[in-house]
């Protein structure tokens, strides 16, 4: 481990690689509450539902907007968590045409309680950091993730 504040990139990525598996099979290993076990949810699905926990409802557009795919692929996953009971749909009052999209009452809790795991380990680490450290962090995650994108993507 690298304690000095003159690390360099070498050092760095070799530390992020290393880092990021352990950080994503700590994740996987957060446990699913009673209510969400059996139901085959993938990350896109806790995606959804975080945006929707703490965002309350939207539209099928709002959501797509916000995962950054097509609105067909939340449809589908809105669909699916909605056979399921996890979601419903209700109409918008402001346009008969479009739907709102909301976590339903009996699951609202057990996502509550599968989000705050991480939720309460970010609030730790970030609650420490400068406002522009915070930022920064933000900032480098989605510029690794859409560097990630570009050197994976066919």
């Amino acid at each position: 481990m690298i304690t000095s504040d003159a690390m360099t990139t070498e050092q760095a990525v070799r530390s992020m690689l290393l880092l990021m598996p352990r950080l994503v099979g700590r994740a996987k290993r957060l446990p699913i509450p009673a209510a969400l076990r059996g139901l085959d949810l993938a990350p896109r699905h806790l995606a959804l539902l975080a945006h929707l926990q703490y965002d309350g409802p939207l539209t099928v557009s709002q959501l797509a907007d916000r995962l950054e795919v097509a609105p067909t692929t939340v449809s589908l996953m809105v669909g699916d968590l909605s056979r399921h009971g996890i979601l419903t749909r209700e109409e918008d009052d402001a346009d008969r045409r479009r739907r709102i999209v909301a976590i339903a009452s009996d699951y609202a809790a057990p996502i509550t309680e599968w989000l705050s795991g991480s939720a309460t380990a970010w609030t730790e680490v970030l609650a420490t950091l400068t406002p522009a450290e915070r930022v920064t962090i933000v900032a480098t995650m989605r510029a690794y993730e859409a560097a990630l994108e570009k050197h994976t993507s066919t």
